[in-house]
C-alpha cells in the first residue's frame, strides 16, 4: 500500500489495471464518467461533458481534484494539467486504478 500523499498507481502504470487500460484506451467518456460518479458527480452529464471542448477539460480537472482531495494526495492545479493534457488516458486510468484500490474510501460508497 502507497503512503499517505501520493498515488498508489503511476502516471504511467497503465498497465497496473490492464482490463481499465483497455476499456480507457476504447471508450475514454465511460471510463471518466464511472470516475465522476466515484466522488459524486453524474456518471452521464461527465460523460456527456466528455465530448464538449473546454467543458471536458474544466471537468477532468475538477474530477482530478476531487480525487486527490479525498485521498489526501499531493499535487496541484497545474500537474493535473500537465497530466490531462500530455497524457489523458494515463491520468484516466491512474484515477480509475485510485479509486479501485482494495480498501480506498470510494469503494464504500453506493
Amino acid at each position: 500500500m502507497a503512503l499517505v500523499g501520493s498515488w498508489q498507481h503511476g502516471l504511467f502504470g497503465c498497465f497496473d489495471n490492464f482490463g481499465t487500460c483497455i476499456v480507457t484506451y476504447l471508450v475514454p467518456c465511460y471510463t471518466f464518467g464511472k470516475n465522476a460518479e466515484a466522488v459524486g458527480d453524474s456518471c452521464f452529464l461527465c460523460g456527456a461533458a466528455y465530448f464538449v471542448p473546454g467543458l471536458n477539460l474544466f471537468a477532468l480537472l475538477s474530477v482530478r481534484g476531487k480525487i486527490r482531495e479525498r485521498k489526501g494526495i499531493d499535487g496541484t492545479f497545474v500537474n493535473d494539467c500537465c497530466a490531462i493534457i500530455l497524457c489523458h488516458p494515463c491520468a484516466l486510468v491512474q484515477e480509475a486504478n485510485e479509486i479501485q484500490c482494495p480498501g480506498s474510501q470510494f469503494m464504500a460508497r453506493s
